[in-house]
C-alpha cells in the first residue's frame, strides 16, 4: 500500500508539471536539451563547439567574435538583380579600417563575395562566417518547392565557398535570417501536426512546424558540405528577438507556442538590437540595470550552446520616421559611441557571459540599395529609410567611406579591451 501511495504521488507530481514546461526544456522556456546533431556526424576540422564555447582545435583556445556586418554594395550598386559585389581594389580600403578596428570576424551577407575580397582576407588573420538569406516572407516554409528552391541556394553558397572562397577560415554558415512574424504563424498554422524531424544529422523533437523546415533545411546543407566536399562547418540559424526564443515579453510579434529557438545547429545566433521587441521591455540586468543586459541574462541563462550576438546596432538615419517603432532610426552620430559603449558593457559584464562567444556590431558602411523599393532606390541616400544608415562609414561621392564622428574610433577602443 505504502509503494501504491509513493506511485500515485509521483504521478500526480508530473501531472502537474507537464503541462507546464515542455520535456525538453531547461527553465525558462528554452528548447536547448531537446535539440541534436548526431554523434555520428563528424565535427567540423577546425572550429568546433566544446560546452559553450568555440574552440581552434589547431591553437587549442577559445574564441570570442569580435565581429562586424559586412555587405560591400556601394552606392548606384545592388543585389536585388543578383549581382556580387564589385571586384576591385574596394576591399584593401575596407580591410584596412576593419583591421584598424581591431575586427577579429566578418559576418558576411552577400553569398557571393569575389576573389579580391578573399585575397585581402589572406593578408589578414581574420575570419568569416557566412551568412544565407532565405526569402523571409514566405507564404509557406514548408511548401516543398519553397524547400526545393531554397535548399539549391544553400547549395550554390556552400559550391562558392569551396570554389572561390577560403573554407580555412571560414566558421559557420547561417541557414535564414529573421523570418518575419506572420509567415511563422501563417506556417504553423497550416501544419499543425508537424512537430519532429529526423534527419542524416540533426534530429528534434515536440518543436513548430516552422522550426521543422528549418532544421530540415540545415540537416540537407549539412548532408551536402559533407558528401560534396568531405566536411562541413558550423551550423545556425540567425533569428531575432520579435519572435523569440523568450516569450514573457508584452511586445513578442507572435504567440508564445509559434516562437522560434535558434539552437537547431552548433550555436545560438540571434540578432539582439537595444530598442527591439523583447529586449527593450526586458527587467534590469544585475550589474548595469539595463534591459539589454536583462535580456542576455534570461537568454543565457536557458541556453547550453555559445550564443553569439549576430547584430547589433544604430541607424543615423537623419530622422525616426516611425515614432510607433522607438529607436529604428534617427540616432545622432555623435550619441552612438556611448550607447556601443554600454552595449559592451552589458554584454562583457552580464551573468552568463561565459556563454556569450562573440558580437558583431551591424554594419561597416551604409546600404544604399535598402530596402529596394524601386531600380534606382541605390542611386539616392534616402532620408526616410533607416535600413540604409546603419553603418559606421558613410559612402562618399568617391566611393571611399568617411567615419561618421567617433563611431570606429569607439570600436577599436572595445575591441581592443578585454
Amino acid at each position: 500500500m505504502f509503494i501504491k501511495k509513493i506511485i500515485l504521488a509521483v504521478l500526480l507530481i508530473l501531472l502537474l508539471i507537464v503541462p507546464l514546461t515542455r520535456l525538453d526544456a531547461p527553465a525558462g522556456g528554452g528548447k536547448q536539451s531537446g535539440t541534436g546533431i548526431s554523434k555520428q556526424t563528424p565535427a567540423p576540422q577546425r572550429y568546433v563547439v566544446k560546452g559553450s564555447k568555440i574552440i581552434d582545435v589547431k591553437k587549442q583556445t577559445p574564441l570570442f567574435f569580435r565581429g562586424i556586418g559586412y555587405s560591400p554594395y556601394l552606392s548606384n550598386e545592388t543585389p536585388l538583380k543578383g549581382e556580387p559585389p564589385g571586384n576591385d581594389d574596394r576591399y584593401k580600403e575596407h580591410f584596412a579600417l576593419m583591421k584598424e578596428m581591431g575586427v577579429n570576424y566578418i559576418h558576411v551577407f552577400p553569398t557571393k563575395m569575389p576573389e579580391k575580397f578573399f585575397k585581402e582576407l589572406d593578408k589578414t588573420d581574420m575570419l568569416y562566417g557566412q551568412d544565407i538569406w532565405i526569402w523571409a516572407y514566405e507564404e509557406d516554409f514548408l511548401f516543398e518547392p519553397f524547400l526545393s528552391k531554397t535548399m539549391e541556394d544553400i547549395k550554390a553558397a556552400i559550391d562558392h565557398v569551396y570554389k572561390t572562397g577560403r573554407p580555412d577560415r571560414l566558421v559557420l554558415f547561417s541557414i535564414g535570417d529573421e523570418l518575419q512574424a506572420d509567415s511563422v504563424v501563417r506556417t504553423d498554422t497550416r501544419h499543425p501536426g508537424v512537430k519532429s524531424f529526423k534527419g542524416k544529422h540533426v534530429s528534434v523533437e515536440n518543436r513548430t512546424p516552422t522550426e521543422i523546415a528549418l532544421a530540415r533545411l540545415i540537416d540537407g546543407a549539412m548532408d551536402y558540405e559533407l558528401t560534396r566536399y568531405g566536411q562541413r562547418h558550423l551550423y545556425c540559424h540567425t533569428s531575432w528577438t520579435h519572435i523569440g526564443p523568450i516569450g514573457n515579453r508584452p511586445d513578442i510579434e507572435v504567440p508564445e507556442e509559434n516562437m522560434i529557438h535558434p539552437d537547431l545547429g552548433d550555436l545560438i545566433c540571434l540578432n539582439i538590437y537595444t530598442y527591439a521587441k523583447g529586449v527593450r521591455t526586458s527587467p534590469p540586468g544585475s550589474v548595469t540595470g539595463t534591459p539589454y543586459q536583462g535580456y542576455l541574462e534570461e537568454l543565457t541563462a536557458q541556453a547550453d550552446k555559445p550564443v553569439f550576438i549576430t547584430q547589433v546596432g544604430l541607424s543615423t538615419s537623419p530622422f525616426e520616421p516611425k515614432p510607433w517603432v522607438p529607436g529604428f532610426g534617427g540616432h545622432k552620430i555623435e550619441d552612438v559611441p556611448k550607447a556601443f559603449e554600454a552595449v559592451w558593457k552589458d554584454i562583457r559584464t552580464a551573468k552568463g557571459k561565459e556563454k556569450i562567444c562573440g558580437v558583431s556590431f551591424f554594419e561597416l558602411n551604409d546600404e544604399w540599395w535598402k530596402s529596394g523599393e524601386d531600380p534606382a532606390d541605390s542611386a539616392r541616400h534616402e532620408i526616410e529609410d533607416p535600413e540604409e544608415w546603419f553603418g559606421f562609414y558613410e559612402v562618399g561621392p568617391d566611393q571611399r567611406l568617411v567615419p561618421k564622428g567617433r563611431i570606429p574610433e569607439t570600436i577599436k577602443k572595445l575591441y581592443g579591451s578585454p
